[in-house]
This record gives C-alpha cells, sequence and structure tokens, in this order.
C-alpha cells in the first residue's frame, strides 16, 4: 500500500468519525443495549473506500489482503458475512458521506454540470431474470452509446467538469433519464442559491416540457439538436464536455469495477454501488485538498 492511499484513508477516517460525531443520527440505528460494534462505523467506510480503490471486487478476498497487510490500521476486522451486512447497513451513510466530501471541494461551486446514464448490467439470460431477487428493479434496456440490450440497472450521474459527483441515482433500466434528473434536482441543498446553472447532456434529454421546468428553476440546459431540429446554441462545447462524463462512466466501470460489483439483492447493490461512488469522491476530495493537479486521478491511490 502506498503513501498517498495511506495519507487519503487517514484523512477519510478522520474526516468521517468527525462528522459521525456531529451528526450521529446518520449512522446506522443500533439497540440501546448489547455489544458495541468491535470496529467503528468510520473504520468501516474508510475499509470499504481502500477496498474499491485497490480493486478487489471479493469481500473475503479483500478481508484476507486486509488482514495481511492492513493490521497496524484496523486491529479488528470482521468476518466476511458482517462486514457485508454492516456495510449494507451503512448504504445511507455513504450516501450522505458523498454528498458532504463533494460539497468539501473548491469543485462544488462549478456553474457547468455534465449529465448522463450508464448500464449496470446483472445478466443476460432468461433465467437469471427470472429468478433473481432484482427481478422487479433491474429490468431490459437498451445502451445506444454501446448499441446493445441488457438487463440490469441504471447509474444516473450528475457531475461537475472535473468529474466530482454532484448528484445520483440508481434505477431499472428503462427509467425516462429526464424524469430521473427531475428528480435528482429537486434536493434543495443541491440547487438552493445556483441560479443560471448549466446542465450539459446528450439528445435523448428532451422536450418542452423538461427544458421549461429546468428554466423555471434558474437551470439552462444545452444538448445537441435532434433530427429536424434548429441548431442550437453552444454546440461546439458538446463533444469535448461530453466526453467528461463518458470518462467518469469509464473510471467507474474501468477502475472501480462498477459492473463487478458482485451484489445479489437490491440491498447488496445499493451498497456496492455507493461504495464506489463514494470511492470516487473521496480521491477527489484528497486531491482537492492537497493541491493535485488532476482531481479525478486514482493512479496515486490504487496500489
Amino acid at each position: 500500500m502506498t503513501n498517498n492511499l495511506d495519507t487519503l484513508a487517514t484523512a477519510l477516517y478522520v474526516r468521517t468519525d468527525d462528522l459521525l460525531k456531529q451528526s450521529p443520527h446518520r449512522a446506522p440505528c443500533r439497540p440501546a443495549a448489547g455489544i458495541g460494534p468491535q470496529i467503528s462505523d468510520a473504520e468501516l467506510v474508510t475499509l470499504a473506500v481502500m477496498q474499491a480503490l485497490l480493486g478487489f471486487t471479493s469481500q473475503a478476498r479483500w478481508l484476507r489482503y486486509a488482514r495481511a497487510h492492513l493490521g497496524p490500521m484496523f486491529p479488528y476486522l470482521p468476518q466476511q458475512p458482517g462486514y457485508n451486512k454492516r456495510l449494507r447497513a451503512l448504504a445511507a451513510t455513504m450516501a450522505w458521506l458523498i454528498c458532504v466530501l463533494a460539497r468539501d471541494t473548491s469543485l462544488w461551486s462549478d456553474d457547468v454540470w455534465v449529465a448522463d446514464s450508464t448500464p449496470v448490467e446483472w445478466g443476460r439470460s432468461r433465467e437469471t431474470a427470472r429468478r433473481s431477487d432484482l427481478a422487479g428493479w433491474a429490468e431490459y434496456g437498451y445502451c445506444a452509446s454501446h448499441s446493445r440490450w441488457f438487463w440490469g440497472l441504471r447509474l444516473h450521474l450528475l457531475t461537475t467538469l472535473h468529474g466530482l459527483p454532484a448528484g445520483f441515482a440508481l434505477t431499472g433500466a428503462k427509467a425516462d433519464q429526464r424524469q430521473v434528473l427531475l428528480d435528482i434536482l429537486a434536493d434543495p441543498a443541491l440547487t438552493a442559491g445556483r441560479g443560471g446553472q448549466v446542465i450539459i447532456a446528450d439528445k435523448h434529454y428532451y422536450s418542452r416540457d423538461f427544458e421549461a421546468t429546468l428554466a423555471h428553476g434558474g437551470i439552462r440546459l444545452l444538448r445537441p439538436a435532434r433530427q429536424g431540429e434548429p441548431a442550437r446554441p453552444g454546440t461546439r462545447f458538446f463533444k469535448p464536455l461530453r466526453q467528461i462524463i463518458e470518462s467518469v462512466n469509464d473510471t467507474l466501470k474501468g477502475q472501480l469495477d462498477l459492473e463487478r460489483h458482485g451484489g445479489h439483492t437490491p440491498a447488496g447493490v445499493l451498497a456496492r454501488v455507493l461504495q464506489r461512488i463514494l470511492a470516487l469522491t473521496t480521491a477527489i476530495w484528497h486531491n482537492d485538498h492537497t493541491g493535485q493537479p488532476i482531481k479525478r486521478s486514482l493512479l496515486a491511490h490504487d496500489h
């Protein structure tokens, strides 16, 4: 493990521990009576982020590695079933931490966001779709970028131009991208004081009512013109800036193994997806605070 990852893990642990002490209601509920956990929530969140950054898709293999190499940092490590259970219970806490860490960066004030969705495939056979615990949430959908059908979910992302996640949602594959984006933007903490915010999206984010709703909230949408539409302003910016969200998706899938999450239940999938978004946010947060020139680089933290 590198000194850079050690420094990131220490910074994340201290920040998370402080935040949970200030807002104890953000931690999972526990019975008043009984034996307290031997590993704190802050330690477990730090452990989960390190797992994602180091590319361990198997929890069992990760815990074996941690016992062999991270003993001084984590005096107690749970068994795999306990780790999995605690991680699922921390899903809401991780979602909250993503938002808090994102706001604690100089990138949060960016007045341009980029929106898109990407498939999170979880099987292709009819038998998988019929028997999986994800049936009913996961569904068949079409990925126009790769010209393929898939069975699974969609991760909807709203990021800054440096790739910092500003908003996100995990939905079925057929969910309307426009409505999901409106739902993300419905969070007042996200849009408060952001008059004149610009969102860049692809041509699928269209409709007069959709754009009118965004405009009513003080948000301007830039997208390519659809067939038959007149040319739209800002067209020259679309190609280079649209590559940003594609690059973020590639980081999540290529370096953070988004589609190899290993979850088998809705709670398990949600926790593992949030684990990876938190890892990306933590790396950007740490790079921003340490003055690194490339905010989204994981190279210093992935070994």
